[in-house]
């Protein structure tokens, strides 16, 4: 029983001592701060106060410390303010640590007492102390971007961001009232792009589909995503949309054709092929979209066709005579050789400067016109030309 008391009274002697320290501590850190100077000093009594787990629950420290730090940012500003060299990386490191503070400092407030009832005492105080902040962690993002130091930049945007689910800023409905919430959960994405985490480039890409002028690049950046979490599905969804509002993008209808042709869905290729060239009929991206998709479709005569038209548009892309030759070479061998002599040699006629001005744009491209050409000539009983590729062929 004895013991007991002993150890009752140690408790209390302790917690008296340590309590004293406390206020001594804060009367110091208080006393800085009136000075006018030494405000990281301020700032260092009050963490070396909170690495015991004692005081971790006093709210007055967190006010001390929070008060300390905006004074050092005060400072910095006052400097920016009259155009002298400043460290600008710790400018926005004072901003952040302002709203780590503030939202600690918000989470004891709320506390609710032994009777479960909750009166926070610095919360609408606390709220527009930091509203007067939340701008630099934006200008914050773009500083460390620029500077390539990603993690740090992304911190910043998500910072800003977070904001909105934060009950300290209950009431100020930032999703709805903030503009610049779209243009910040895009460089919040990019910046998970730019890092290759698909995990962090898609947390906000919904919030940054609000900046409609970065939409094209903000589906890019979520389709990449998708791609490196194998998420085949979300990934083609997300082509699909691209291709739906930006039709002429270089980047969405040559991935949502190779994802056709890979996976065999040629019929889906095309539609989506004759869809793009309704918004252009002439764009040879579209047309040799289309003539692809019609030769692996097995129509020949569409395909030549379409290859031939897209020859007129443009001369120089090399796959449109590929296709315009391999479909006269298809056409050629479905004729029966006992009826239609005549029209079999017409098509490999056809077929020859087709394949040979393929061969001219792609020289290095022996094993597509190679095995062609053999047939060509052979076909056609051109011995010199024959001789030639059989040579190239054996090699």
């Amino acid at each position: 029983m004895k013991f007991r008391i002993l150890i009752t009274i140690f408790i209390i002697i302790g917690s008296s001592i340590n309590l004293l320290a406390q206020r001594r501590q804060l009367q110091e850190a208080r006393a800085i701060i009136k000075s006018g100077k030494n405000y990281d000093q301020a700032e260092n009594m009050m963490t070396d106060l909170l690495k015991d787990s004692a005081n971790l629950n006093n709210p007055r420290i967190y006010e001390m410390w929070l008060t300390s730090v905006e004074k050092q940012y005060d400072q910095v500003n006052e400097t920016m303010y009259k155009k002298q060299e400043v460290d600008t990386t710790m400018f926005f490191d004072l901003t952040r640590r302002i709203f780590t503070i503030g939202e600690r400092l918000d989470s004891l407030d709320m506390r609710p007492d032994k009777k479960g009832r909750v009166n926070p005492t610095y919360r609408s105080d606390n709220a527009r102390r930091l509203l007067t902040y939340r701008p630099n962690l934006y200008f914050g993002g773009t500083y460390h971007l620029r500077k390539d130091e990603l993690k740090t930049a992304y911190d910043c945007f998500e910072m800003y961001l977070d904001c909105a689910r934060q009950p300290l800023f209950t009431g100020y409905d930032f999703d709805k009232n903030d503009p610049l919430m779209g243009t910040v959960a895009y460089w919040a994405t990019y910046t998970g792009y730019r890092m290759s985490d698909p995990v962090l480039t898609l947390r906000y890409a919904n919030e940054a589909r609000r900046d409609v002028s970065k939409l094209e690049n903000t589906l890019q950046f979520v389709a990449q995503a998708w791609l490196k979490l194998k998420d085949s599905e979300s990934y083609v969804a997300t082509l699909q949309e691209g291709v739906s509002l930006f039709p002429k993008s270089s980047y969405f209808f040559p991935r949502l054709m190779d994802y056709y042709m890979e996976k065999g869905n040629y019929e889906k290729g095309l539609c989506y092929a004759e869809n793009a060239l309704k918004t252009d009929s002439l764009n040879d991206l579209f047309l040799l979209a289309k003539s692809t998709m019609l030769l692996n479709l097995g129509r020949y005569d569409d395909c030549l066709a379409v290859s031939e038209r897209l020859i007129l548009v443009n001369s120089q892309m090399a796959e449109a005579y590929y296709n315009a030759g391999t479909a006269c070479l298809n056409i050629a061998l479905n004729m029966d050789p006992r009826r239609y002599k005549k029209q079999i040699r017409k098509m490999y006629q056809k077929a020859q400067p087709f394949m040979e001005t393929y061969r001219t744009l792609m020289p290095d491209a022996k094993q597509k016109w190679g095995p062609s050409l053999y047939r060509i000539y052979f076909n056609l009983n051109l011995g010199k030309q024959f001789d030639e590729i059989d040579k190239i062929l054996k090699k």
